[in-house]
């Protein structure tokens, strides 16, 4: 028999949590330290981070998660806006036993991660917004492009989104828009109509422009010099407010931690670095094993 003893930790199968008035499809990978929680873009299942995830370091415990009306979690009967999403997303936590986590948002998601950094300051550890705003207040895209981004039309029709693609997210997909539009096709659940236009409304009525100086956690910005839906100076205007945020700037666009997650998965790796041995707890429950400089 080998010696080996080295294992790699596999997803558990998916559940659906019943929790805050919702029922929130997960899918978790356990695995060694602070678990890092996916908060995905609009109208966007957990399965279209699959490059990402299986990019990360496989000993790196990784929740993923449905908001509602998107992928296979039932669809909210009642709009929302990310202060409740987020308070929904910790009861998720709870049930699952988790307790201190990192974040990470991508895009509408980077609005959800900035909320649950600011109403969990103690639960939530390191932070990382990727092709992100802050919400109502920002500089925006390009405005044609924006228009794209009403209906949910790219992630149900291959051609079409194959088509706007490399307009919609620039930087990789401009040189094959096919394959980004294959992808998201291929392993998108697509949601309800009224569940994208939950997710609009809450992005909508919804800014973090004053909080930002208040959220006090390391905080890493991924942002793309050829990003048509979030301009780099969204970017910049993160890394003046927020107090120990950290700007990466790649020459890529609006869905590179998709596209080129071999290039961007080692840049957080590196950002949140190897876990080892620590104490910190969050209501009682050992966060485990924490990462070096906390």
């Amino acid at each position: 028999m080998s010696d080996d003893t080295t294992t790699t930790e596999v997803e558990l199968p998916d559940e659906l949590i019943a929790t805050g008035g919702q029922r929130i499809r997960v899918r978790y990978r356990p695995g060694v330290g602070v678990p890092l929680v996916l908060c995905n873009g609009i109208g966007a299942s957990l399965e279209v981070l699959d490059p990402f995830v299986d990019a990360l370091d496989p000993q790196r415990p990784v929740l993923r998660f449905d908001v509602p009306g998107t992928g296979e979690s039932p669809t909210s009967i009642l709009p929302y806006g990310f202060p409740y999403l987020a308070w929904v997303l910790g009861r998720v936590l709870d049930e699952l036993d988790i307790g201190v986590v990192d974040v990470l948002g991508l895009s509408w998601g980077g609005a959800l991660a900035q909320q649950f950094a600011f109403q969990n300051p103690m639960r939530c550890r390191r932070l990382i917004l990727v092709s992100t705003g802050t919400g109502a207040i920002m500089v925006p895209g390009n405005p044609l492009v924006l228009a794209r981004m009403v209906t949910p039309r790219r992630f149900k029709d291959p051609e079409y989104g194959a088509q706007i693609a490399g307009e919609l997210y620039g930087g990789s997909v401009r040189e094959d828009g096919q394959e980004v539009a294959d992808l998201f096709i291929r392993q998108l659940h697509a949601g309800s109509k009224m569940g994208y236009l939950h997710q609009l409304l809450a992005g909508a009525v919804w800014t973090s422009i004053f909080a930002l100086p208040a959220i006090r956690q390391k905080t890493l910005l991924v942002f793309g010099e050829d990003d048509p839906i979030i301009p780099m100076i969204n970017g910049k205007i993160f890394k003046k407010l927020m107090p120990r945020a950290t700007l990466h700037a790649h020459d890529g666009g609006h869905v590179d931690l998709v596209a080129r997650a071999d290039q961007l998965a080692p840049v957080i790796e590196d950002f949140l670095g190897t876990p080892h041995l620590g104490k910190r707890q969050w209501r009682g429950r050992v966060a485990g094993l924490l990462t070096p400089g906390d």
